[in-house]
């Protein structure tokens, strides 16, 4: 019974909204009725109770709100007595509280996401028209700073956003314009914080968070803007306001932006909000994703990617992860808009590491790593100390590392034929003759007259793998020995890789470089899955067919190994107890 009394009630209140909404929208002299309908428009009040309030406030403000003077003190209009000024007044005073509490609803978290999506389109209305006719962005400014500032996530109204009025031009423009004074909101409330941190510590930690909110939240927008177009797509022009054929012609809107006007003020616009964005102290999950995307989403859209500079060497100098991330649009800067960077080739040979072989954008940076070294003004020294450290690497990389590594050090030694004496060099060619060719190819190469007798010594190799000073390595004095140990290396794929490597040297002109991007996202899994999906036309019966040896005799010059009383293998002779060998050295 309680409930069923409820009901009633709730629908007899919400009879007596509705008509007071009627009375307002059919005679000015029900004119009172709008504050009271107003108090119905809060996160707090029941969705069908704000629902029905919106709507009749809307009819009645979409008319007049045009009509209405500014916020502040206003002088009253030709032939308008001071009772009729006071009224408009008090009309755009109510029209305020309404358009707050609008912004109430959609930032706060209780709101239904229906009514939210219904009072969306509501400011834009208001947006659309509250500016004398056209685009009131004084409004929209507080709805992004409100979205952006609260403490919810506000993926749905973004999403909500950007799919219903990102297309239109205007809201693009000013959506730009927005977030830069966001940004400049947040640098103030970062450089705050950070005076206040002795005070509270507890204070300052949620401060951090709540900013870093606001940052994810200002990179969300800015991701859902389409990019600026060239001023020559008509099709783009589309505006929210004044969109009306109409109204085009009207003398009141000949001083309002144009679309083409908008067009092209859209780059410098975009780049002042991005550049201003990532001046921010950015969380390392954010600067990781505008690292990843900055290339193909913000570089060739700004008015002089140049500006780009100082993040992307900053981001570069960082190393690691980061470093790895920054290289495509460094790359770009250096290659189409004339960047000069002198330390890019060490920095980028200090990146080799193994870890790099398991990064999540490995793909993407083995092939930038192979155009960078794809110049033929590469100095020999420099070609040598990428293919040394590479090969290096290979001893310890995973098979799908491996196969990258032989893919890069094929086309280094087809582009640079300097190097490649490294191929089939044998111990104790390094010898000072070499090191005289680093000194004409390298300024910084080391002195040859530091070199001693024991750059004859067998076994000894000359590259230095801990210098980060690519000019420093030796490398020319060395031999790609590690590439020829991966001949027998345990995944067939890796070996029978490594045998066509040699043939490719030997016929160049029947052969071409290797696509790096078919082996830069490989993995256990898909070499596994290469392996499975071949036919296999005879099963071995045995693993080896001769007993494998750790060493051969090959590997030791000079060294003769042999068993006691000349045999092999004493454990052999099942009728003598197995006893230890003896090695004789000779």
């Amino acid at each position: 019974m309680a409930s069923a009394k409820s009901k009633k009630k709730e629908k007899r209140e919400l009879a007596d909204l509705k008509t007071l909404g009627t009375q307002l929208l059919t005679s000015r002299a029900h004119v009172n009725n709008l504050p009271r309908i107003l108090s119905h428009v809060s996160p707090s009040s029941p969705p069908q109770f704000a629902l029905e309030a919106l709507l009749s406030l809307h009819s009645f403000f979409a008319p007049v709100v045009p009509e209405l003077p500014s916020a502040g003190p206003s002088a009253p209009k030709k032939g308008e007595d001071e009772p009729e000024l006071i009224y408009r007044s008090w009309l755009r005073s109510k029209f305020e509280e309404f358009v707050k509490r609008l912004i109430e609803i959609c930032v706060s978290s209780e709101s239904d996401e229906t009514l939210k999506e219904v009072v969306l389109d509501t400011i834009m209305e208001f947006v659309k028209i509250g500016n004398a006719g056209g685009f009131y962005s004084a409004l929209y400014h507080r709805l992004l700073q409100n979205i952006v500032m609260s403490k919810m996530e506000g993926e749905f109204l973004v999403n909500l956003l950007a799919s219903k009025f990102m297309n239109y031009i205007d809201v693009r423009y000013f959506t730009y314009i927005s977030v830069e004074n966001i940004v400049r909101t947040l640098e103030a409330k970062n450089s705050s914080g950070e005076k206040d941190e002795a005070t509270d510590g507890n204070d300052d930690g949620e401060s951090n968070k709540s900013i870093e909110l606001c940052i994810r939240k200002t990179l969300s927008i800015l991701s859902n803007i389409p990019p600026p177009r060239s001023s020559e797509e008509k099709s783009d022009f589309a505006m929210w306001s004044n969109s009306d054929d109409g109204q085009k012609s009207s003398k009141k809107n000949r001083n309002l932006l144009s679309a083409e006007k908008l067009s092209k003020k859209m780059k410098l616009k975009f780049s002042k909000a991005w550049i201003s964005f990532l001046w921010l102290p950015l969380p390392l999950d954010v600067y990781k994703e505008v690292l990843v995307n900055l290339h193909q989403t913000v570089i060739p859209y700004l008015s002089k990617p140049a500006i780009l500079c100082d993040f992307l060497t900053r981001s570069y100098d960082i190393g690691g992860v980061i470093s790895v991330m920054a290289l495509s649009g460094l790359f770009i800067l250096m290659t189409q808009h004339g960047l000069e960077y002198p330390n890019f080739y060490e920095k980028l040979y200090a990146l080799l590491v193994p870890s790099v072989f398991m990064a999540k954008h490995r793909a993407k940076f083995f092939e930038l790593l192979d155009l960078c070294l794809k110049s033929p003004l590469l100095p020999a020294y420099l070609a040598a100390s990428f293919a040394k450290k590479l090969s290096r690497l290979a001893l310890s990389a995973p098979p799908s590392g491996a196969l990258i590594i032989i893919a890069l050090i094929h086309n280094l030694l087809r582009r640079h034929p300097s190097i490649n004496c490294l191929v089939h060099r044998v111990d104790g060619d390094g010898t000072k003759e070499d090191a005289s060719d680093v000194e004409k190819l390298s300024e910084n190469a080391q002195d040859p007259s530091t070199n001693d007798k024991s750059d004859k010594r067998p076994g000894v190799d000359h590259f230095d793998n801990e210098t980060l000073d690519p000019s420093k390595t030796n490398a020319m004095r060395s031999s790609l020995w590690e590439i020829d140990t991966l001949r027998h290396h345990y995944s067939p794929p890796v070996s029978r890789f490594v045998l066509s490597l040699e043939n490719d040297l030997t016929v160049r002109a029947k052969t071409t470089e290797i696509a790096v991007k078919d082996f830069s996202s490989g993995s256990y899994a898909t070499i596994f899955g290469e392996e499975m999906r071949k036919r296999v036309k005879q099963v071995p019966t045995a693993f080896y067919k001769t007993t494998p040896a750790l060493f051969s005799e090959s590997d030791f010059p000079g060294w003769t190994f042999k068993g006691v009383n000349g045999r092999k293998n004493v454990e052999d002779d099942e009728n003598e107890p197995a006893k230890r060998q003896r090695i004789e050295c000779s």
